[in-house]
């Protein structure tokens, strides 16, 4: 599939800012299931410096500043992407034999290590570790484990738009099984966390359809976050807990790292003493 992609913040002040130093995560990745063709970031007022570079985990950022006072900001990100189809072959290693290769395996273990351990936003306890417990059994295959425990998700969570924030502890959401995709994906992450393996938190867009008989709104997609969990002899293989997906072409990757906070669209810090509001407009349109 082809999409050209179409992100827009914009910040409204009370009052003026007169410093902004901003950091955007919105160029989606080239990889063996996508490749991004075109590439643009268009920033108001005009930044006074830019600069991009590619982070720890591979993502690419771009830094700006804006030196002028400004009660208005904006930022237009537009890509140009292909994706295709990949379908991940089973090996059936058992839930068993990825924590004994992980275990006998130090310099595996060693590189996977920062998708294994606590993160800022991915803790966990004896409870968030039991409700995993019953997906991973040496009857069937870690990969199919897993794909069992997105779809436990999937059936018992209700997807609730504003009733979490991201400082939602992950035993909030476990107990009132409510949250958003952002919830979900920290969900499965620690639950795979909790058994020794590895998983990554993905950050990107997934094609929305409007319902039968209505017409698409523009600005009505969202950003999306699923999972991804390493499987040995395999490699890393990506699940949606809030859809009960294995992703393919409709899922678009913009940035992956331990959790939400390395792949936040956007971050900046500001000097104001005012308040401020935002809105964002998304739109993952076929051509």
């Amino acid at each position: 599939m082809n999409y050209r992609l179409i992100h827009k913040t914009q910040y409204n002040y009370s009052e003026n800012v007169t410093n902004y130093h901003g950091l955007a995560c919105l160029m989606p990745k080239s990889s063996l299931r996508q490749s991004c063709r075109d590439f643009s970031l268009s920033i108001s007022p005009f930044p006074d410096e830019t600069y991009s570079r590619t982070d720890y985990f591979g993502n690419t950022l771009h830094y700006f500043s804006i030196y002028k006072p400004h009660n208005k900001l904006t930022i237009l990100a537009k890509s140009i992407v292909d994706t295709h189809s990949s379908i991940a072959a089973d090996f059936f290693m058992t839930p068993n034999e990825v924590s004994e290769k992980f275990r006998t395996n130090r310099a595996l273990r060693s590189e996977l290590l920062d998708y294994i351990l606590p993160s800022p936003f991915v803790q966990w306890d004896s409870e968030i570790s039991r409700f995993a417990a019953d997906c991973f059994s040496e009857n069937q295959s870690f990969y199919q484990s897993a794909r069992l425990l997105c779809r436990k998700i999937y059936t018992e969570f209700t997807y609730v738009p504003g009733f979490t924030t991201i400082h939602t502890p992950l035993k909030t959401v476990l107990r009132e099984k409510k949250g958003v995709c952002q919830d979900f994906s920290h969900l499965a992450i620690a639950c795979l966390r909790s058994m020794g393996f590895a998983a990554r938190y993905v950050s990107g867009y997934l094609e929305t359809q409007p319902l039968p008989g209505k017409t698409k709104l523009q600005g009505s997609d969202a950003t999306h976050a699923w999972v991804s969990v390493y499987v040995p002899d395999i490699g890393w293989c990506d699940f949606d807990p809030t859809n009960d997906l294995v992703p393919q072409e409709r899922h678009i990757t913009t940035a992956w790292g331990r959790d939400f906070g390395d792949v936040s669209p956007l971050k900046g810090i500001i000097f104001s003493t005012g308040k401020h509001a935002f809105q964002v407009a998304v739109d993952v349109i076929p051509i």
